[in-house]
């Protein structure tokens, strides 16, 4: 029986080692061809995680990716998405509670909905396939990155195809994950990444920090745990229709004191998914 020859990504090799990760047996032309594809994005510049996400959505011909980071291994945070769809659903996983991206976080294992407007998969998240659907996307495969046991996040891909990955494309998305994976680590080494992903990465930090804030706040005021009171604020903006971060902004503006029986307010504050939208236009 003939063995299977296991080769990396040179960056792979260089960074990391002889670390294991989820691709397996992935040949050198994959990798090659997967590296030439992001390094092709980039565009003569040092390739960063925003050029990785929008390769990866262009080879998986998909609606979109997106890349949420994980503080602790545990909880996670939308950082940077290819496309406005992309960022909208990572919002509603977040605002939700519910998703794909949180169940391959905490089994640390890829998770792959072939059909969300199917009986198994549109059972499994009700409301974030519901949203899903609406916006065109009816099928999302998540991919854990990490090394071993270190977690660094999640790429979500999302497709409007339904059905099952092909083997070769599930190969290349699982390279795709890795190449994630190290450039997350050189950009938290104070690697190359652009201006313009910092700036965007800086801003989702902010954001998902003041909806943090905006908890504590709660929680104080109405004497909850944090965990509640970070329900409170999903319940609020998922049944309003508002992003998450909107609602902790008029939480921390004192606009907002989300009673039980509180009426609803208007919108005033702007959405970052157009923000994200202008930044990507740019």
């Amino acid at each position: 029986m003939t063995q299977a020859i296991v080769s990396r990504p040179l960056e792979w090799s260089i960074r990391l080692g002889a670390g294991r990760s989820w691709t397996g047996c992935v040949n050198l032309d994959r990798s090659a061809r997967v590296w030439g594809a992001i390094r092709a994005g980039a565009e003569g510049a040092p390739p960063t995680l925003q050029h990785a996400v929008r390769a990866c959505a262009e080879a998986m011909s998909a609606v979109g990716a997106g890349f949420a980071m994980t503080p602790n291994g545990t909880g996670w945070e939308p950082l940077l998405a290819s496309s406005l769809v992309a960022a909208e659903l990572d919002d509603a996983q977040f605002t939700l509670g519910e998703g794909p991206t949180g169940d391959a976080l905490h089994r640390g294992a890829p998770v792959l909905a072939s059909d969300l407007t199917g009986v198994g998969d549109g059972r499994r998240w009700p409301m974030f396939g519901a949203a899903a659907v609406e916006r065109g996307v009816n099928a999302v495969f998540a991919f854990p990155v990490g090394l071993g046991a270190a977690r660094v996040g999640v790429l979500t891909v999302y497709r409007g195809e339904r059905g099952p990955l092909a083997a070769d494309v599930l190969q290349d998305a699982l390279v795709y994950a890795d190449a994630v994976l190290v450039l997350a680590l050189d950009e938290r080494g104070g690697g190359h990444g652009t201006d313009a992903d910092q700036l965007i990465a800086a801003a989702f930090t902010a954001r998902r920090a003041e909806v943090h804030q905006a908890a504590g706040v709660v929680a104080a005021r109405h004497r909850i745990s944090v965990t509640d009171a970070l329900a409170r604020l999903r319940a609020y903006a998922y049944s309003r229709g508002l992003p998450l971060p909107d609602v902790a902004a008029e939480v921390m503006a004192g606009r907002l004191s989300l009673e039980i029986d509180e009426p609803p307010r208007p919108k005033e504050t702007g959405s970052q998914h157009a923000e994200l939208d202008q930044e990507e236009d740019s």
